[in-house]
């Protein structure tokens, strides 16, 4: 799980130690997610599944995609489909990710990169893996996080970020044994590059074998922490948590992760996507590709879908083409 990595973690900004008097945020509930299949069948945890939705606000829905060894001719990706009212991020962990979408956004994204791409008013988009990769087949994990809009910036107009990996900020625990890449938002003081409609902070840690990280967290936000692999304890109460599995934090200001001081053949490390933001509270109306606040604002979605009101999905150039 390479992602983004270092050579000297001990050469990094440093977190502080929590404030005395600081309130660790307690455990409410650990959940497994369930397995299930996306777009055109690649494997997918449901890490949100069972979870409150006032725990999750403002995220709706987060997927972890794979971690799967494609033989040649077996990666997948998703069709061209529609979305209105959140923003779908999408961390790429090993292998290869294209994007493109009706308003000319698109990229290309590896290991430790990310693309933020807000649909707002309506967008069509298409993710998939290159054609070299869907040949050679390979390693592909990622993550794919959805995160709401305030009911005054649904309709904001559609925009792409493509966040490369080495522009995250790193950081160490105070003694080195975990790295933090903070993807958006900020941990103590040090800010991500991701630009976000609603206060967040999203990070992925990687936690030594034996070590522990306490991290301050705005006592505002919601805290949540989805295990990408490896094994560990959440909280002071050391709640054991493994692959697969999210923990949901109560109120506080700090939450503390710790990695098993053995972990399985498979896993160097405890790797952890944390993330939290402010709650937006409003009304969340789902249906498919669409989160709303009510469900006339659904059915216009579909409505503006079908009259072709979201862009149209531009053409593919020939390689004989010219410019």
């Amino acid at each position: 799980m390479p992602a983004v990595t270092v050579d000297d973690v001990l050469a990094l900004p440093r977190i502080e130690a929590p404030a005395p008097g600081s309130v660790s945020r307690p455990v409410l509930s650990v959940t497994t997610a369930p397995r299930g299949f996306e777009g055109e069948g690649f494997p997918v945890r449901r890490a949100f599944a069972g979870i409150e939705t006032k725990y999750l606000d403002p995220f709706v829905h987060m997927d972890q995609m794979g971690e799967v060894n494609y033989a040649p001719g077996e990666p997948k990706g998703t069709p061209w489909h529609p979305h209105r009212g959140f923003e779908t991020v999408t961390y790429m962990i090993d292998g290869i990710m294209q994007h493109r979408d009706s308003h000319g956004g698109g990229g290309t994204i590896g290991g430790g990169d990310t693309q933020w791409m807000t649909a707002g008013s309506g967008i069509l988009h298409i993710e998939a893996p290159p054609e070299h990769l869907v040949v050679s087949g390979g390693l592909f994990h990622g993550v794919q996080l959805w995160v709401n809009l305030p009911k005054a910036e649904k309709f904001v107009a559609p925009r792409y970020q493509d966040i490369g990996g080495g522009e995250v900020a790193l950081l160490s625990s105070a003694d080195g044994g975990a790295l933090i890449r903070v993807i958006a938002g900020e941990l103590d003081g040090h800010r991500g590059p991701g630009s976000t409609y609603t206060p967040i902070t999203l990070l992925h840690a990687t936690v030594a074998p034996g070590a522990s990280v306490t991290l301050p967290w705005n006592p505002e936000f919601n805290a949540l922490a989805y295990v990408l692999a490896g094994d560990g304890t959440v909280g002071a109460e050391h709640r054991p948590i493994r692959t697969g599995q999210t923990t949901v934090f109560g109120r506080g200001d700090s939450l503390t992760i710790s990695a098993a001081p053995k972990q399985d053949s498979r896993t160097d490390a405890l790797e952890v996507f944390v993330l939290g933001g402010r709650p937006i509270r409003e009304r969340v109306v789902m249906a498919g590709p669409f989160v709303m606040n009510t469900r006339a604002e659904i059915i216009e979605a579909m409505e503006d879908y079908r009259a072709g009101r979201f862009g149209s999905i531009p053409a593919v150039r020939r390689p004989d083409e010219q410019e």
